[in-house]
């Protein structure tokens, strides 16, 4: 398997997300009529919610060929393996790795499930995707790393929000020095907390690396490594009332702001939380306000939307002082391929724009925020990725 190329972000664009809006309107892959194209046994383990998501677009993949999945209630793996006319489903990952062969996992169960089942997924022999994060420490994570490469294994993880083409609008921008000295940035995203299911509440859980993990990868993916992280966390709601188990305690943050400092004088805040109302609820497609902006000495820009699911990018700068909006066409891209991309690479030897190592940076920057907040300290940071993520 060729693992070194690499697309440009023009080349991308066209071959992987305009597929992708192919794929999502039932139409075949240019390349998969033309010729016959490999396709990666896949197992999925996690059939609750965001299995719903993940499905689709595997299912719909030409790269893909979903042959098991796995639910700790059988009955939500049964249900799902009918739904979606797959042949085989397990209670219990140790049935799944012994059962139906296959080559690549998809990992969408409770996060703090994460480090295990990828760990045992690498150790069998199989390439992961995994939902974020990919492990509960950033020291937990770079062995799962060094596992993956010692055993020439592939493993990601979400988000992918650096693959959307206003991430690439605005990202260009910024290497063509649009906006003068980068100055500062700003990202929130929050809603009012899910009620259908009590992790997201309790330890390893939380609004960080459920909701922020998304701004903290764009930010950086723009504006390059944090150096140095402060931070102020808080439990605003001391108890939930979760579906099937009635009023649970709080364990985690379901509030937070962190200032990031990138270096060379930039810096950018970023807000999370489970108790922020919207009168859009949780739907993408209705929230037009911009969630991410950064401004500079000569320039402005804001995502429109959330950075999973943006709209669009409002540009002005000296030059054009009247704020623009631009990239309002999605080009195929949407945050549930990420696993079926993945697969992709798999089989074609391209590359994500996605990579592990940044996965890992932002784990360590949720990591240094806890800290922070538990100390009083601003913390120092160590770990790095390549970086800028432009063609």
């Amino acid at each position: 398997m060729n693992t070194s190329s690499a697309l440009t972000r023009r080349d991308f664009t066209k071959t992987t997300l305009l597929a992708g809006a192919a794929l999502a309107s039932g139409a075949l892959n240019a390349l998969a009529a033309d010729a016959p194209v490999k396709r990666i046994r896949t197992g999925l383990i996690g059939c609750g919610s965001v299995s719903n998501q993940y499905l689709p677009q595997l299912t719909k993949s030409p790269f893909v060929e979903v042959v098991s999945l796995c639910d700790i209630k059988p009955e939500r793996a049964k249900r799902q393996a009918e739904r979606f006319k797959v042949a085989h489903h397990y209670p219990h990952i140790d049935a799944m790795l012994a059962g139906e062969p296959f080559d690549f996992l998809v990992d969408t169960t409770d996060m703090q499930e994460h480090e295990k089942i990828n760990r045992r997924a690498l150790e069998a022999g199989k390439h992961v995707w995994s939902e974020k994060p990919i492990a509960n420490s950033l020291a937990a994570g770079q062995k799962l790393l060094q596992l993956a490469l010692k055993k020439k294994l592939r493993l990601w993880g979400a988000p992918i929000t650096v693959q959307s083409p206003q991430f690439a609008f605005m990202a260009k921008q910024l290497a063509a020095g649009k906006l003068g000295r980068v100055a500062a940035a700003h990202a929130d995203y929050g809603h009012e907390g899910p009620n259908w299911s009590s992790f997201f509440y309790e330890k390893g859980g939380g609004s960080l690396p459920d909701l922020a993990v998304y701004n903290l990868t764009s930010l950086t993916g723009l504006l390059g490594p944090v150096k140095r992280v402060s931070a102020m966390l808080s439990i605003v709601t001391p108890e939930r009332d979760i579906r099937e188990k009635g009023k649970i305690k709080v364990n985690e943050e379901d509030n937070a702001m962190m200032l990031l400092d990138h270096g060379k004088g930039i810096i950018s805040h970023v807000q999370s939380g489970f108790n922020y109302f919207n009168p859009h609820g949780h739907d993408g497609s209705k929230e037009t306000r911009h969630t991410i902006s950064i401004v500079g000495s000569a320039g402005f820009m804001g995502m429109v939307g959330y950075d999973w699911a943006p709209l669009g990018v409002d540009f002005a700068t000296h030059d054009h002082p009247k704020l623009e909006r631009h990239v309002t066409d999605a080009q195929g891209y949407v945050w549930q391929q990420g696993a079926a991309l993945a697969a992709e690479c798999l089989v074609t030897g391209k590359e994500l724009l996605a990579t592990p190592e940044h996965a890992l940076h932002v784990l360590e920057i949720i990591t240094a925020a806890r800290e922070s907040s538990a100390n009083g300290r601003r913390i120092a940071l160590n770990s790095t990725f390549k970086w800028p993520i432009v063609s």
